[in-house]
């Protein structure tokens, strides 16, 4: 089972750089989307945006053109869930789940805080909220695979200019402690692609600034994640970062599950 995350930082934007056109020579299973930037009903006309072959479904924002996430699925899911229970993050569409027996595939844009303190505190209520929903899906006995923008890069080895960030939402210590507890014996939890490539620096990251030509020096970050149920770790046959097209400010994060 072959699963791609990609925040797309606005759908429309990513099929003009030609995403629904890679889509099909990727022999993906799944794909996961945050920050569509727009309401399904912009783009429910355009058949560009529900290929034949697929599933589609979509969790929008209240507010238009802001956040918003989706999933892709050649499968039929045997159900679809797009609330979390809290008012303030479903309400930013940011968490969609599709079924598919006793596994749970998921699509979840956790928020960002770096346009200022007001957006740092609804992103540190969100970790507060869904550390608790973690070790209720964990409990469940379901198998998870959590495919996401997280916005934190957990580790010096995950992020370019480590020692200049460390001030900088993203890299905060008390976000990167979360992860900790998340990856911990604890909750159990599992970084994907860390499970395969524990130490690779560099072309692990996922997402550069569109500032100062971080793209072309590859001054990067890793904040997206395949985050899965421990059953799985040992279900992971390859993971890569596809980087020889440009969809977004981020790069498709693919796993291949033995699923």
């Amino acid at each position: 089972m072959r699963i791609i995350n990609l925040n797309t930082n606005g759908i429309r934007s990513a099929a003009r750089k030609g995403l629904f056109e890679w889509l099909p020579k990727q022999q993906a299973d799944v794909l996961c989307i945050q920050e569509t930037k727009c309401q399904i009903g912009d783009v429910k006309d355009d058949e560009l945006f529900f290929p034949k072959g697929w599933h589609v479904y979509f969790r929008d924002a209240q507010k238009k053109g802001y956040s918003g996430v989706a999933l892709y699925s050649r499968t039929k899911p045997d159900k679809v869930l797009t609330e979390l229970g809290n008012e303030e993050f479903d309400g930013e569409g940011r968490y969609l789940e599709a079924r598919f027996g006793n596994l749970s595939v998921v699509t979840l844009y956790v928020p960002s805080g770096s346009s200022g303190p007001e957006r740092q505190a609804s992103k540190d209520r969100f970790m507060e909220f869904f550390l608790p929903k973690l070790r209720e899906w964990k409990a469940s006995g379901r198998e998870y695979v959590i495919c996401g923008d997280w916005n934190i890069a957990h580790k010096n080895i995950d992020i370019k200019n480590w020692k200049g960030n460390l001030k900088n939402s993203g890299f905060l210590p008390h976000e990167r402690s979360w992860l900790d507890t998340v990856f911990s014996d604890d909750l159990g939890w599992v970084d994907g692609y860390r499970s395969l490539y524990p130490e690779t620096e560099g072309e692990a990251y996922t997402w550069w600034s569109n500032r100062g030509a971080a793209y072309e020096k590859n001054v990067g970050w890793r904040i997206d994640y395949h985050i899965v149920t421990s059953g799985l770790k040992g279900k992971i046959k390859a993971a890569s970062i596809y980087k020889a097209e440009k969809f977004s400010d981020h790069a498709p994060l693919i796993l291949d599950y033995d699923i």
